[in-house]
């Protein structure tokens, strides 16, 4: 096995048990690794600190599989770790009657690139490092093997696999497409879900809890959902008895689905239902001309910033947002505001938030602080993992 050798005073991260090593750490390659490959990482005296999975191309170098001298990297391991993992949801009392889970959450489970998302009888794969695309085979038998469930759709086609020189994948890993649609029933609520052309693996499972949460809230309240998707938080909202739902996104396509997913529920009253295909920056502003008011308000975008250095630029956004959000909210409104950037950390996140609110002229505290469902968990070795913060407020 070829070795990997650090810089001095390069092994402190991994003596905390932080899985990345980046390119300006590794002092040399002793031996011959492909794309992929385990290496043993060594600090600069010998001693052994992991074994991980080589990537030439990434500035993050190797993404570590073990801690452990004793722990071989084979099929065998990935049947061990993916067992493991999908024990752990399996075992969350929350979880007990969910359709859609995700499985497997990188390296908070000790499988960095690694994702796997269930929905019903279907698996959705994402594999973003170079790593997971050697391990494929293995990954994939392992996951039929913990779920039997008939079918896995890779979705490895994010944007991130181009740092680890690989090229998008998608396709049917394991069994036949599902002869009609395919839907999960999420906390009583029947949703559409496309594996082959929905955002991330074909739907957003880390907002679950968040949806339910929406819903408990919404009963007899007038609802604005800006960038809805498919309407989840809609529908949840409506489902809680809400007076009115007014959902805006720029997708007419996932407008449809949207509308679909209300028809999926005949218990839902449709005609409480309002769908914007619009810009919701410029939406926002021609509600605040028509000096529209809202009871319940949901800020949930896209990724303003995917790394530190768009900062900057998303807390402009971010505030933008905000800003008018709790300008369109009647008094004693609530504010769901969420934040999926993993450059925008939580203490700035708030700050960002309690600006929006001083510009706008209100009085407004935090009820809750949220995040993703116990389906995501964050490794204590890895805060990074904590890409979805959000904050409940009351003007």
């Amino acid at each position: 096995m070829s070795q990997l050798i650090l810089f001095p005073g390069k092994k402190r991260s991994l003596l905390r048990r932080h899985p990345w090593i980046f390119a300006g750490s590794v002092g040399r390659l002793k031996g011959k690794a492909r794309p992929g490959d385990t290496v043993e990482v060594l600090a600069d005296d010998g001693k052994f600190l992991a074994r991980a999975a080589y990537s030439p191309d990434s500035q993050i170098r190797a993404r570590v599989w073990t801690f452990n001298e004793n722990e071989t990297i084979d099929d065998v391991f990935f049947k061990r770790r993916i067992a493991e993992a999908v024990a752990r949801r399996r075992n969350l009392p929350e979880l007990k009657n969910e359709e859609g889970v995700r499985l497997l959450h990188g390296e908070s489970d000790g499988l960095p690139g690694v994702v796997c998302d269930q929905y019903g009888d279907t698996l959705s794969l994402q594999l973003t490092s170079a790593g997971g695309e050697k391990w494929r085979k293995a990954i994939v038998n392992a996951l039929v093997q913990a779920t039997g469930c008939s079918r896995i759709y890779e979705r490895s086609d994010s944007d991130v696999r181009r740092l680890e020189g690989l090229e998008p994948v998608t396709g049917w890993l394991h069994g036949e497409a599902p002869a009609g649609d395919l839907s999960i029933m999420e906390n009583g609520v029947r949703l559409l879900v496309d594996v082959v052309g929905g955002h991330k693996t074909g739907f957003y499972l880390d907002q679950r809890e968040n949806r339910l949460l929406t819903g408990a809230l919404a009963a007899g309240k007038s609802v604005l959902n800006c960038f809805c998707y498919t309407g989840g938080f809609s529908l949840q909202a409506l489902a809680g008895g809400a007076a009115s739902v007014l959902s805006i996104d720029s997708s007419g396509p996932a407008l449809e689905t949207a509308k679909r997913n209300v028809a999926l529920n005949p218990q839902l009253d449709a005609a409480r239902a309002e769908w914007w295909e619009a810009d919701v920056f410029t939406a926002l502003r021609e509600l605040r001309k028509a000096e529209r008011k809202f009871d319940l308000i949901v800020l949930d975008p896209p990724k303003f910033a995917p790394s530190a250095a768009h900062a900057d630029r998303a807390a402009r956004a971010y505030k933008d947002i905000n800003l008018l959000g709790f300008r369109l909210l009647n008094p004693g409104g609530l504010l769901f505001t969420y934040s999926c950037s993993g450059g925008i950390g939580n203490e700035l996140f708030q700050k960002i938030i309690a600006g929006a609110a001083l510009d706008a002229g209100v009085d407004a505290r935090i009820l809750r602080h949220l995040a993703a469902g116990p389906d995501h968990p964050i490794a204590l070795a890895v805060p990074e993992g904590e890409y979805l913060k959000g904050l409940l407020c009351q003007v």
